[in-house]
């Protein structure tokens, strides 16, 4: 399968190369910087690209069998259209050449619900400032591209992962239809999530959550890594 990969420069999209290659697929890379792309290998194409511009991503899409997202940008007070308008050009250039399928990075933030084991700082405090303060022109964003994809008539996967950590590999993670109730989903397993989607076809159409189960952060170390970024 030839996959193009967008936001393949970031944290989960390297990731998400890195296993797509390792099984066998063709990848096309698509990023801003080229240059600055870490991985080789003789099934890679590294694509200098933007998915804000309509042009850029006609041009990665052509030829390719499926598309997988990995877009992300860090929290802004400004106005926030990168999800959207990136997903909506995607999704313009895959009518163009008739490719189908594609599943995105979304978040489990975009409709929040109380975790049972969670307690009142994070379910009554943290949770409602990060989705509806700190995060709010993100997620609202990101609430417009899965609208768009929902609207389309693609063969569409949105993923949804909690809190976002580091892991050395990918562990036996839970993926279900709809929501799960867990807080946190390393992005080695968010990679795996995203690339599984495109090969099974019950995930078509379907709003889905990935969780890891083994070895969370503490709540003090997600906020210094992640709402923080420090890492």
């Amino acid at each position: 399968m030839r996959i193009i990969v967008f936001g393949a420069n970031g944290p989960t999209g390297r990731l998400l190369t890195g296993q797509a290659l390792a099984v066998g697929h063709d990848v096309v890379a698509v990023t801003r910087k080229p240059g600055e792309f870490p991985l080789e290998h003789d099934r890679l194409t590294v694509f200098g690209g933007d998915a804000l511009r309509a042009d850029s991503v006609e041009t990665a899409v052509a030829g390719g069998d499926a598309v997988l997202s990995a877009l992300g940008v860090p929290y802004s007070k400004e106005p926030i259209t990168t999800y959207s308008a990136g997903v909506a050009n995607i999704v313009a250039a895959m009518r163009k050449y008739d490719v189908r399928r594609i599943s995105v990075v979304s978040s489990s933030a975009v409709d929040p619900k109380p975790y049972p084991d969670a307690g009142f700082l994070f379910n009554r405090v943290l949770q409602p400032y990060i989705t509806r303060v700190m995060g709010k022109s993100l997620y609202d964003d990101m609430r417009r591209m899965e609208a768009l994809l929902e609207a389309s008539d693609l063969d569409w996967t949105i993923v949804r992962p909690g809190g976002l950590y580091e892991l050395p590999a990918v562990t036996d993670y839970t993926m279900v239809d709809g929501w799960a109730d867990g807080r946190y989903t390393a992005r080695v397993d968010l990679a795996a999530a995203l690339l599984r989607s495109a090969d099974e076809d019950r995930f078509i159409r379907k709003v889905v959550s990935v969780v890891t189960t083994i070895d969370n952060p503490s709540l003090f170390q997600l906020i210094r890594t992640e709402a923080l970024g420090k890492h």
